[in-house]
């Protein structure tokens, strides 16, 4: 099996403008007190620890960041479907995944935060990762998602869901860690997104991802969120660290909008200039590290009718293939299976099945959450 997110590394630390922000960690040992857990209330019992399951100890320091965490990034593990739904099966599983992980990737530990087995159970990833959830403050950097280690908490969820959806048992508490995750670190539901929305791959796989909205619609219900309490619109706040499926999105946008830059979903030197330049010249507050805002996104994207072509249906063509619309090609022509997928995005995510891409469905597209999806159906 394949994991394609390295670690962060101190150089990486250093050049995201993290080294600052982090505290080493020798072993579990971290630096909050031990009784952090039992203060913070949050009944976390049902949760697997590291040393309950037996995990190896970490083969290098660990570290805690100070950034605020402001997601979390959902995966699939492609591992087997296996249909072993016991406990037993779960601490084998997280065995392996941290095997996988030191043994084969060279990393210090498990990647993610948390693992979700098919039968339900729910094991810590990475050492300190449940005593930092009972602390609800900051997280242990992580090595689930370059650019996004030290602000995600990383689920990784057993199986491989491209054609198939995961077993009732798996999501069930995989809604149920998203909403202590949110109660204890301050996030949404809005706030749930799939790995490839900053990494480029196939995970979390095409069948688990179009159960998202649903996902979410759960999470906020066990959350007690009230619709008007949800922002319009929640983007995906790309940023220069990562790469991905929508940082192309940016770029084929940016070309519309006049600037020379590569459409190959790195966020390069290029596409940093291009973007900050476009914040100046519209208003929006320059971000030092070129991170897509609300404003940002809003002010790059057109509307798009039918009669629409060039680089911005490019686009929305690109991601969608990307995001298992097989029968769109990228033509630059706004045609009838563009049209036809576009409209099944906007029934999944409760928007007007116009055809029309709007802003509302930009952001569905792009991987971004609508108000209209987390209202009850």
């Amino acid at each position: 099996m394949h994991f394609d997110h390295p670690e962060l590394d101190r150089r990486t630390l250093l050049r995201a403008g993290l080294g600052a922000a982090t505290v080493a960690v020798v072993g579990t040992q971290l630096a909050t007190p031990a009784s952090a857990r039992a203060a913070s209330g949050a009944d976390l019992d049902w949760i697997i620890g590291c040393d309950e399951w037996d995990a190896r100890p970490p083969a290098d320091p660990l570290s805690v960041s100070e950034i605020a965490t402001n997601k979390i990034i959902v995966h699939h593990m492609a591992f087997p479907n296996v249909t072993d739904y016991s406990r037993e099966q779960a601490v084998k599983l997280a065995r392996d995944c941290q095997d996988l992980h030191m043994d084969g990737n060279g990393w210090s530990d498990t990647g993610q935060h948390f693992t979700v087995s098919r039968g339900g159970y729910v094991l810590e990833g990475r050492h300190g990762s449940l005593e930092r959830l009972a602390a609800g403050d900051r997280q242990m950097v992580s090595a689930h998602c370059p650019g996004e280690n030290g602000r995600a908490i990383g689920i990784e969820n057993e199986g491989t869901y491209v054609d198939e959806t995961p077993p009732e048992a798996l999501l069930d508490s995989l809604v149920r860690l998203c909403a202590t995750i949110g109660r204890q670190y301050g996030l949404h539901a809005h706030d749930i997104f799939g790995h490839w929305d900053f990494r480029t791959t196939a995970c979390p796989g095409t069948a688990f991802y179009r159960q998202f909205p649903e996902l979410r619609r759960r999470v906020a219900r066990e959350l007690g969120t009230r619709l008007g309490d949800v922002p319009a619109r929640r983007w995906p706040d790309l940023w220069r660290f990562v790469s991905s499926p929508s940082v192309r999105v940016v770029q084929y946008l940016l070309t519309h909008r006049g600037y020379a830059v590569p459409v190959n979903s790195t966020f390069d030197a290029a596409t940093v200039a291009a973007v900050q330049d476009w914040q100046a010249r519209n208003g929006i507050p320059v971000d030092a590290d070129a991170t897509l805002t609300t404003p940002t996104w809003e002010t790059l994207a057109p509307e798009l009718g039918r009669d629409a072509s060039g680089a911005p249906v490019s686009a929305v063509q690109f991601i969608l293939n990307w995001k298992g619309y097989a029968d769109v090609a990228v033509t630059g022509e706004f045609d009838h299976a563009t049209r036809r997928a576009v409209q099944d995005v906007q029934r999944l995510h409760g928007l007007p099945p116009n055809g029309k891409v709007g802003t509302s469905t930009w952001c569905a597209i792009v991987g971004g959450v609508v108000r209209q999806s987390l209202r009850r159906p």
